[in-house]
């Protein structure tokens, strides 16, 4: 009995020991490779994988074979003459800027969820930023409610916050759904607009919204006739520019369990009509913190392994790391001239 435990406990051992080596492979990839190619598993029989720019790298085959995960995904809820649209085509330059989330069951290999973000240039105050849209969310209907919302929202910003050394990143997201309205508002920082009282609009925000209507409305399936509310951030008769299988009613909504946000879209959007709230916010330090702490699983080790690493950043080599870097820009600092002055 006692050789029999200690075998138990040696392999309990042995298995924890390989989970941290693929945790700390799977970071030590994320922060080393130009384009972020990167497999995890993040829940009991379930493998995450995040592609970055698939259109600019992949071979055809690869690029055909991604394409036809997400739309078995998408053909769960969305008729199959829909799925030509955005990264549904398959065209190389829609997944140029795209970054590709994609749960498939470890077993049988069967796609299940997916995240498609892009990444979209806007300037703010007088130079180019990017801002990730966190883009189309699907999920397989049968396998709803198995925990993969940490996963689909958060995860791939955190790994591009972390590799971008720990700088805030700017976000976006265009939605009519209740549940996504507050998994984005209490996901990230200083996010607007949200039913929060501390949520304001700064001039940041309106630059960057501007931008986005004015430049980017294809990234999210918006027509060039829909309107824009700049005092509220609503984005009026939406479903005209390839996106109209999206459009659900109030009711067909999910909501999220925090009922203030199902009354803030119900009293701001128009659902008859087909409105969607446009919502800019940052991953910071702060937000990356609360996601690892508040929304990741607590039986998960990456997100306990990160976690420890931010409090030792934060307080002992972030500001170095930051000081010594004079290839990008923090806050007001800025870049040394490529001619060294």
């Amino acid at each position: 009995m006692v050789a029999s435990g200690s075998d138990q406990g040696t392999g309990r051992g042995r298995s924890v020991i390989r989970r941290l080596s693929s945790y700390a492979a799977f970071w030590f990839k994320a922060f080393a490779q130009p384009a972020i190619d990167l497999s995890l598993r993040t829940h009991p029989g379930h493998v995450t994988r995040i592609v970055e720019s698939p259109g600019l790298w992949l071979s055809h085959d690869e690029l055909e074979q991604l394409v036809a995960q997400l739309r078995s995904v998408a053909a769960k809820t969305l008729p199959a003459d829909e799925l030509t649209y955005g990264i549904f085509s398959g065209e190389r330059e829609r997944l140029v800027r795209a970054i590709v989330t994609l749960i498939s069951e470890e077993d049988s290999g069967r796609p299940i969820a997916f995240n498609a973000l892009s990444v979209m240039q806007v300037e703010l105050d007088g130079a180019p930023v990017d801002v990730t849209h966190l883009g189309l969310v699907m999920v397989d209907p049968d396998a709803r409610g198995r925990g993969l919302s940490w996963v689909l929202y958060g995860l791939t910003t955190l790994v591009l916050f972390l590799r971008d050394g720990l700088r805030p990143r700017w976000i976006s997201n265009v939605t009519q759904v209740p549940s996504v309205v507050g998994m984005v508002t209490e996901t990230f920082s200083d996010v607007y607009p949200s039913p929060r009282p501390e949520a304001r609009q700064s001039f940041a925000h309106l630059q960057l919204a501007r931008g986005i209507m004015r430049q980017h409305r294809g990234v999210f399936g918006v027509g060039t006739d829909a309107g824009f509310d700049e005092s509220r951030f609503v984005i009026t008769d939406a479903y005209t520019g390839g996106s109209d299988a999206l459009k659900k009613t109030f009711d067909e909504a999910p909501k999220h369990r925090d009922p203030q946000y199902a009354e803030f879209c119900a009293r701001e959007l128009n659902y008859e009509r087909g409105d969607d709230v446009l919502q800019i916010g940052r991953i910071d330090l702060a937000a990356a913190r609360a996601y690892l702490f508040e929304q990741v699983p607590h039986r998960s080790l990456p997100g306990l392994f990160v976690a420890s690493l931010f409090l030792g950043l934060q307080r002992l080599v972030l500001p170095v790391v930051h000081w010594l870097d004079d290839s990008k820009s923090f806050g007001t600092l800025r870049p040394r001239q490529g001619n060294g002055r």
